[in-house]
């Protein structure tokens, strides 16, 4: 088990981490190096070689592996991004690279996304190395780049040209799991990631004709694009139910007392009738219904009495497990013939095996220290780095354990203001870790 050392250096290590101002605003404006030599520097301190790689100067990724005890069983990989979403001081109570200790808990960005698991990962290395525990399959530990952007100069660097470094790797442990979710009636529900749904980031274009804003123009691209905006955003997607979301939906109802096999999950009614049923649960699977499209960026024009030729907007659309065929139809259908659309960034959708012996092994880990706990496999609506390790093969599961008392809202606190973990929650994160890895 995680020593008392391994619970104070988790605690030290992400709020260095913290100080460390690793924003990533997009198009390549972040720089991660300073993170990452802090984080090879704990590597190389606890007897491991970490290998620094950069597809971009400032953009740096740390791939060290930790060898087990037994050559002929798959690696597994334990990774987390050094990058963190923008911050403005002005909005927060603390201000956001500080690092801040205040009444038991952490302040700052990357608390929870996910400067909190990097430390956890640094913390739970180090303390095998002082005890001499070695692992039953090698584990490769890569801090990347980039996670949230493109991640072309973290992950898919290093999916795309070092792949070697992840050799014998068959499944993976990250971001956006096995945190403590409050049901509203006293219950500790901790999701488990064995899913994500795709990433399809469009750019739409219309055209028109230009022309004096006082005239009438019926090929205005204005008009054009903004109908065909609306109409994504406005459209009703269909029930798409994944084996992952299935089994989340039955798992929730069994904890409230509810048969889901009364239920036709094919019925979009029945559906959102099984949801009322479960409340504040449901929020775990409600986003992962569907496909969605979300406008999110206007550009058109330059004068306001000058109607320009074309038009341009971005949405964010993701697609489930199996519906990406039916996601780019729809696309076509709804933006029409005046309006031209293409993947902006387009990452594929994952699942992840809910009866395998590592999702059991998951929810072990979490259930050993949360006795009362209640461990139920979802669907991540969002995407993690973990799409680009599939491209090797890597099977990924969301697994960055973390405690919250009720109040401290997860998917609220990730990108939000005053972003903040509990020293306790990062101590119960380590001692889920070192039990995972210790059995994986």
């Amino acid at each position: 088990m995680a020593d008392q050392q391994a619970l104070d250096e988790v605690v030290t290590f992400a709020s260095d981490l913290i100080r460390i101002d690793t924003t990533n605003r997009g198009g390549g404006d972040c720089r991660e190096r300073p993170a990452a030599e802090y984080a090879a520097a704990r590597l190389a301190e606890a007897g491991l070689e970490p290998t620094l790689l950069e597809r971009t100067e400032g953009r740096t990724n740390v791939v060290a592996r930790l060898e087990g005890t037994d050559p002929s069983a798959d690696a597994l990989l334990v990774h987390g991004h050094l990058d963190v979403v923008p911050a403005d001081a002005a909005e927060w109570s603390v201000h956001p690279f500080s690092g801040e200790i205040r009444d038991g808990v952490l302040w700052g960005r990357g608390a929870v996304d996910m400067k909190n698991m990097d430390a956890m990962i640094l913390s739970v290395v180090r303390s095998w190395a002082r005890e001499g525990v070695r692992p039953r399959r090698d584990i490769v530990i890569a801090f990347t780049a980039d996670e949230e952007d493109s991640a072309v100069d973290g992950s898919g660097f290093l999916a795309d040209q070092h792949a070697g470094l992840f050799e014998g790797c068959t499944e993976g442990v990250s971001e956006s799991g096995a945190y403590t979710f409050h049901d509203g009636s006293g219950g500790r529900i901790y999701p488990i990631g064995a899913g994500e749904r795709g990433t399809g980031w469009l750019r739409l274009t219309a055209r028109g004709r230009a022309g004096h804003g006082s005239k009438v123009n019926r090929s205005n691209a204005v008009t054009r694009l903004t109908a065909a905006v609306t109409r994504l955003g406005e459209h009703s997607w269909p029930l798409h139910l994944t084996p992952t979301v299935r089994a989340a939906l039955s798992e929730l109802a069994a904890l409230y007392g509810i048969d889901a096999s009364r239920y036709d999950l094919a019925d979009s009614d029945q559906v959102d009738e099984l949801l009322v049923k479960i409340g504040p649960a449901a929020a775990l699977v409600e986003p992962t219904l569907r496909n969605s499209t979300n406008p999110t960026m206007l550009d058109a024009g330059y004068k306001v009495n000058v109607i320009p030729g074309e038009a341009g907007a971005h949405v964010d659309g993701r697609f489930l497990p199996g519906g990406e065929q039916d996601f780019e139809r729809t696309l076509d259908e709804l933006t029409g013939p005046d309006v031209e659309w293409e993947y902006y960034h387009r990452e594929g959708a994952l699942q992840a095996p809910v009866d395998s012996p590592t999702f059991a092994k998951l929810r072990a880990a979490v259930e050993e220290f949360d006795p009362e706990a209640h461990t139920v496999p979802y669907c991540m609506s969002g995407g993690t780095d973990a799409k680009q390790f599939a491209k090797l093969g890597i099977t990924g599961y969301g697994f960055a354990p973390v405690w919250l008392p009720e109040g401290f809202a997860y998917q609220a606190l990730f990108h939000g203001v005053d972003e903040r973990v509990p020293v306790e929650g990062l101590h119960f994160g380590v001692r889920v870790l070192d039990r995972f890895l210790r059995t994986a």
